[in-house]
């Protein structure tokens, strides 16, 4: 997975590569699609829900430019794989699920390793967690109609976000730095995810 479909397409941080390495993407796929986990595109896992292909994974990671000393809020748990990357990458990652029972699935996936620095919650994403904000990352993993600004208000002061934003069927991923009191967007990778759904971004 790592030498076939993400080398080749780009440069990435190999603390990044060494973190996809080392976590088991299968073990986050329903069993019944588990001889598909390492496919090279996004895979159903309930809900109207996908896991990120995994070059996608790679590349919005390596977009986060992670520290070990980063917290991190991820939006949408989904089944916990893009949170156990962040928690080998970073100091604490707070995740949010809107779907009570993914939410549910993902703390039994992940409770099969020993990641002690990971708070799950379930709530709306579009939000954030402003009791445990400010954040120096963000990372959301659901297309969103417009930045959300509460995500924004919640990253300190040159924080990052990374969000793919754009319509319903195709959208760009994009990297949003704070810089005091204003923004610097820069729109990178075209992609499909699934909607945002939230007060601050798509209706159910």
């Amino acid at each position: 997975m790592v030498d076939e479909q993400i080398r080749p397409r780009g440069t990435f941080d190999e603390r990044v590569l060494a973190a996809m390495l080392e976590v088991p993407r299968e073990k986050f796929v329903p069993r019944v699609i588990r001889p598909c986990a390492y496919d090279d595109r996004a895979l159903p896992v309930g809900h109207d829900q996908t896991i990120s292909q995994p070059f996608i994974v790679a590349y919005m990671t390596d977009r986060l430019s992670l520290s070990p000393t980063c917290r991190v809020l991820e939006v949408g748990t989904g089944t916990g794989y893009q949170t156990a990357i962040l928690a080998r990458l970073s100091q604490h990652v707070y995740t949010i699920e809107r779907i009570a029972a993914l939410q549910e699935k993902a703390a039994k996936n992940l409770a099969q390793f020993d990641i002690p620095n990971i708070s799950l919650s379930v709530g709306d994403g579009t939000l954030g967690l402003p009791e445990h904000a400010p954040f120096d990352r963000i990372i959301v993993t659901a297309a969103a109609p417009h930045v959300p600004q509460p995500l924004v208000d919640q990253l300190v002061d040159g924080g990052r976000l990374v969000i793919p934003v754009g319509g319903k069927n195709e959208q760009s991923i994009v990297c949003v730095d704070r810089r005091g009191t204003r923004t610097v967007e820069q729109s990178a990778l075209p992609c499909r995810f699934v909607k945002l759904i939230g007060q601050q971004g798509w209706k159910k």
